[in-house]
């Protein structure tokens, strides 16, 4: 077998790769697959943390973007004749094709920086055919998935994100952990979609305009960002104070704007 050429990290990509065994052993106890599951990996790399996985499933789904990379992950995952590797882009990916009737699918990933919360968003879509999501993220963005109403850094993402799952930080890990070793620390998040929404909405997409419209500007009050949508009268109906910063709301709050609005729109 010919000798195989070291893999470059490439920038556009986005790559950083886990090379610290305690971490990778940690996250597979965090994920806790069992043979038989439906797991799907989001930018698999060289195969580290596959590996941990799919020695536990004997199956997996990975979808890898870097078409360099692909030969190296069959060469390093031989052994699996189980892995199926999609070549896409998971931003534009179709996860509800990987769910059967019966199985709902596992996904995990350590997500490039770059698209983060773009690519969470395109998850949630699909929240339906998942059954649980764990990431390694930038530090900061897994604080604000988990951002609680009153946090500095709750905004649009950790409203969204807690409309669908229930989210838990579980724990950080430092750039030494990863080649090239990145510039700021990231963390273990586990985000596990509601069977049955607590406060469903009754029109998601409005729900996500009426959110980014009340964090647009997040050092004005409420009555300044919903000018020309709600007046007193509708805050003193949704009960809500509108002299409060958005930060103050949590997510059945903007569920019951959001539902107030379509009434009153017709």
């Amino acid at each position: 077998m010919s000798k195989q050429q070291p893999h470059k990290a490439r920038k556009r990509f986005g790559q950083n790769f886990l090379h610290d065994h305690g971490v990778i052993r940690r996250i597979v106890a965090c994920i806790g697959p069992k043979k038989g599951q439906r797991l799907v990996e989001i930018g698999p790399g060289k195969g580290a943390l596959t590996e941990g996985i799919i020695s536990v499933t004997e199956r997996m789904d990975v979808v890898e973007l870097d078409r360099d990379l692909i030969p190296i992950l069959k060469v390093n995952l031989f052994r699996f004749p189980e892995l199926t590797v999609h070549e896409a882009d998971a931003m534009k990916f179709d996860f509800t094709s990987l769910r059967t009737e019966e199985q709902a699918i596992r996904v995990v990933g350590n997500l490039p920086y770059n698209i983060s919360t773009p690519l969470i968003f395109h998850l949630l879509s699909q929240a339906s055919a998942i059954e649980d999501m764990h990431f390694m993220l930038q530090k900061e963005v897994v604080d604000r998935l988990a951002a609680r109403p009153g946090d500095s850094l709750y905004g649009r993402l950790s409203v969204m994100a807690q409309y669908y799952c229930a989210v838990e930080s579980l724990f950080i890990v430092g750039p030494e952990s990863f080649d090239p070793a990145p510039k700021v620390d990231s963390a273990i998040v586990r985000m596990t979609p509601y069977k049955t929404l607590p406060f469903p909405v009754d029109n998601i997409k409005k729900m996500e305009d009426m959110v980014r419209t009340g964090f647009q500007q997040r050092r004005k009050t409420l009555r300044n960002n919903y000018k020309g949508v709600l007046d007193n009268d509708d805050f003193t109906a949704l009960n809500i104070d509108p002299s409060l910063r958005p930060e103050r709301l949590d997510v059945e709050d903007f569920v019951r704007i959001t539902n107030y609005v379509l009434k009153k729109e017709g």
